[in-house]
């Protein structure tokens, strides 16, 4: 699997967007994969929930939602190693307060560099979708401008 995800790596260097979402259910291994990844290529995974909210916490909880695009795109900076960034724990994107769209903001680190991400959701019927049906960060996304990894 890890071979398979490699290559694919190095063919959407081509595409406009270069976003690849590992999916698949809970505890099937996808963060063990881009683990393996990231060791094969010598480069270290972002962690944006731990990161991200060590970051946000000093900043004043009404403010962080103008923050948190340009934090993000710090540290993405820091982990991404030529034009390579990988990424996991991205569940705090989806947080309300912040204000976000988690795959818009992946799309548009994307567009500079090749983006592996940890999806912490389900792909069903050719639709991303994360948290149930009626919780308040549920989302509910296509697939254009991404390509998704299922394991």
């Amino acid at each position: 699997m890890i071979t398979k995800l490699d290559r694919l790596v190095d063919e959407v260097g081509a595409l406009q967007s270069k976003l690849i979402l590992i999916v698949g259910a809970p505890r099937t291994g996808k963060t063990a994969l881009l683990q393996a990844l990231a060791k094969k290529r010598g480069i270290s995974v972002l962690s944006v929930g731990s990161e991200l909210s060590n970051r946000l916490s000093v900043v004043p909880q009404r403010q962080r939602h103008l923050q948190t695009t340009t934090i993000l795109r710090e540290l993405a900076e820091q982990h991404a190693t030529g034009d390579l960034l990988l990424m996991d724990n991205i569940e705090l994107l989806f947080d309300r307060s912040l204000q976000l769209d988690p795959i818009d903001l992946l799309k548009r680190h994307a567009h500079v560099k090749r983006v592996v991400a940890v999806w912490p959701g389900e792909l069903r019927d050719g639709r991303l979708t994360y948290a149930e049906m009626g919780h308040p960060e549920h989302q509910d996304y296509g697939l254009t401008g991404l390509v998704p990894f299922e394991i």
